[in-house]
């Protein structure tokens, strides 16, 4: 076999391997727009261009057929590839979308790492006490009734700890629904400016324009639209645009 041929065979065990991985990650951890507006698309591209380059090309310049310990050097750079995509794939589950918190008029977008095993710690909510590992989840958050706390909560803000970063706050969607319907806005506004992206979204969703409204999402790459049901106040979907 010619190194040549060596280094194909092993670029396609590897991409079919980051397929894998990518496949993962927009049916579970960053589903689509999240992998847009959470920064997943940048994180799979480093990921993608370290595992699928560094291992092949490490093939090509070492494959010699009939070297001796040929098959241990290939097992090292198995090995060692291996290891850099496990690495690879925990910073990218680490810094997935858990939950899109309601809080005062918008969602805020809170991945697995935003949240601090101290405060996890604090939380008395079995269903808020650790992360899922699958999809992101809607909730809401209410505001500690305790001044101190309160004050606390203000003062971390200054920091970039907000309010949503407390999961000892956090509350069923289902209890803040209404809220979040009184605070969203006509999908008529979005329309005006991102009349096909919004308009596409709505026929995927099989929806007509007056029955949602929508509520701005702010994420760590790119800041989305959550559009809810204009009754119940239930999230139907996310559209990425500029909901400001």
């Amino acid at each position: 076999m010619s190194r040549w041929k060596a280094a194909g065979i092993h670029l396609l065990l590897s991409a079919a391997i980051i397929g894998g991985v990518l496949l993962v990650m927009l049916r579970l951890w960053y589903p689509s727009p999240l992998f847009e507006a959470a920064g997943g698309k940048r994180l799979f591209f480093i990921l993608a261009a370290v595992h699928v380059t560094v291992g092949p090309l490490i093939t090509l310049i070492i494959f010699k057929s009939g070297k001796k310990g040929l098959a241990f050097d290939l097992a090292v750079i198995a090995l060692m590839q291996a290891a850099a995509l496990a690495y690879g794939v925990h910073i990218v589950y680490l810094a997935r979308p858990v939950y899109l918190v309601f809080t005062v008029d918008r969602f805020e977008l809170v991945t697995a790492k935003d949240l601090d095993p101290a405060d996890l710690a604090l939380v008395t909510r079995p269903e808020f006490k650790q992360p899922g590992p699958g999809r992101p989840r809607y909730i809401g958050v209410v505001a500690p009734s305790s001044p101190e706390e309160r004050l606390k909560v203000t003062m971390t803000a200054l920091s970039g700890k907000d309010l949503q970063m407390y999961p000892q706050y956090y509350v069923p969607y289902a209890e803040v629904a209404q809220t979040a319907l009184n605070r969203a806005e006509a999908v008529e506004k979005l329309l005006a400016r991102e009349g096909e992206t919004v308009e596409s979204a709505l026929a995927h969703l099989g929806r007509a324009v007056r029955s949602v409204r929508y509520l701005p999402l702010r994420a760590k790459s790119e800041d989305a639209a959550v559009l809810l049901d204009a009754v119940s106040g239930d999230p139907v979907g996310t559209v990425l645009v500029d909901p400001w």
